[in-house]
């Protein structure tokens, strides 16, 4: 059985290795929001906490909330989820990058939503340490984070 207390975190050293052999600017770079030099583990020091899980009234489901904590120019590494995420940023400012959209700007006080499914990924381009607070309700039966 999985358990929630051990959120997965992967390590991003594969698609650190690929994005620094890109040869041409992303539209994150043409907003001044271009990654710094190739981090051999750009997920170093990402923490995950579970603040709270309960069953869903919808039966299969749950709701899980974690404290979600970046480094400065550390980002979560591409996953998705079972369900949905819905979040607020606490602290900080985050480019949240989608395979299938756009990337979103959001800095403290900015709520988000990600939909069921997703592949994303929070990348700190602030300051200081970004803290998420992301809420999700997932299929109990599988494992709340896949990462890419």
């Amino acid at each position: 059985m999985f358990d929630r207390r051990h959120l997965l975190r992967a390590s991003g050293a594969a698609a650190a290795g690929a994005l620094g052999a890109a040869a041409l600017p992303s539209p994150a770079d043409a907003a001044g929001l271009a990654r710094p030099p190739a981090d051999p583990d750009p997920t170093a020091g990402v923490t995950r906490t579970l603040l709270q899980e309960h069953p869903s009234p919808a039966e299969g489901w749950e709701a899980v909330q974690t404290l979600v904590q970046i480094p400065r120019h550390k980002e979560s590494g591409r996953h998705s989820h079972p369900g949905i995420e819905v979040g607020y940023i606490v602290r900080g400012d985050v480019l949240m990058e989608f395979d299938d959209r756009p990337p979103l700007r959001l800095r403290t006080g900015d709520p988000f939503f990600i939909p069921d499914g997703v592949i994303h990924n929070a990348r700190n381009v602030g300051t200081v340490t970004t803290m998420m607070l992301s809420t999700y309700v997932v299929d109990a039966t599988k494992p709340l984070v896949t990462t890419y």
